[in-house]
């Protein structure tokens, strides 16, 4: 590993993870006070960090392909957005029900597939196959994504219910529609699911353990996802997953972008970590403020309007979920570029 991996795994994924784990006496607390406290801590945390983890996107094909120009780059990104983004946003004013559920599925696609990258550029070993690997992502994801539904099953339809009724302007539309979502036999699949990924991961992982593989990357991933169940257990849906995105999956993407970046991985291995960070928020800044822009254009054409906590969180799920989705593609690309789902591969 590298300095400036080894730097950016310290700094994007390893602090952040301790961090978490010490706010867990106050993730407890949070059930206790309203909503919009979540609503609020969302917001600071997109605000923050979490819109500009994914805007540098248009210049990843020209830092991890070798002969890519910065006008192809640009092009090609830009309508991978505009083709995945436009029909996201179409899904949701034409069936909300379905592109909640599958905004919620792809977000767990997603978030799982950023930790097993984190991993995999720790260098950890004991998740050498890319079956194993893809058994983490169900793990990872599932944890943001489905523990609360376990959980916190009220906040969670209220988000649900909130978002549609962006697009269902009938009283009472809203909530009969999300009614198949929220079933008790949905709520044990999803947990049955989860549950059942995390032990089956965390025994794999420690066979692979006692047959010579590293206990130290084990023990890592053990207990992250240890406090990952805490945290989604114990929070709030809504102020859980604003900290979770800003703290846990926004930074750790930032930190791998900055190692494909030749001027910010240098500034990284010489201990320079203001100078690579200036550098991505100059780089995230543009596409930062059009995603912005992108969203208070999604809450003035809802056809319920935006006038309240809940429908200002809505609309920007909507618009996280327009821009998830191609965020997703290039991410995917990426992996391949660096190998992370192939067998043998760790960083």
């Amino acid at each position: 590993m590298t300095e400036a991996t080894a730097q950016a795994d310290r700094l994007f994924a390893l602090y952040p993870a301790l961090a978490l784990a010490a706010l867990l006496p106050i993730g407890a607390a949070t059930p206790l006070f309203p909503v919009e406290l979540g609503v609020a801590t969302f917001a600071l945390g997109t605000l923050l960090v979490g819109m500009a983890h994914g805007a540098v996107d248009h210049l990843v094909p020209l830092r991890a392909a070798p002969g890519v120009s910065l006008r192809r780059s640009i092009a090609v990104v830009s309508v991978v957005y505009a083709v995945l983004g436009g029909a996201v946003v179409a899904a949701f004013f034409f069936a909300p029900v379905g592109a909640f559920a599958g905004f919620v599925a792809l977000t767990w696609l997603h978030w799982g597939q950023g930790d097993v990258a984190a991993l995999a550029l720790a260098g950890v070993e004991h998740l050498p196959t890319s079956a194993e690997r893809w058994l983490s992502l169900v793990v990872r994801g599932g944890l943001p994504m489905g523990v609360p539904l376990l959980s916190h099953p009220d906040e969670y339809r209220l988000v649900a219910e909130w978002v549609v009724g962006l697009f269902l302007v009938e009283p009472g539309a809203a909530a009969a529609a999300v009614d198949p979502l929220f079933v008790p036999a949905t709520r044990l699949a999803v947990g049955g699911v989860v549950i059942a990924a995390t032990l089956s991961a965390v025994g794999v992982g420690y066979a692979r353990v006692r047959r010579g593989a590293s206990r130290r990357g084990w023990l890592r991933d053990s207990g992250e996802v240890a406090v990952l169940w805490a945290w989604f257990l114990l929070a709030a849906p809504v102020f859980a997953i604003g900290v979770y995105f800003a703290l846990w999956h926004a930074l750790r993407h930032v930190g791998r972008l900055m190692l494909i970046d030749p001027n910010a991985a240098a500034a990284l291995g010489e201990g320079g970590v203001r100078r690579a960070l200036a550098r991505f928020a100059r780089d995230a800044a543009p596409l930062t403020l059009g995603g912005f822009a992108g969203l208070a254009g999604i809450g003035l054409a809802a056809p319920a309007g935006v006038a309240a906590p809940g429908g200002l969180l809505a609309a920007s799920l909507v618009g996280i979920a327009a821009l998830t989705l191609p965020h997703v593609v290039v991410t995917a690309w990426l992996d391949r570029r660096q190998g992370v789902w192939r067998p043998g591969i760790g960083g």
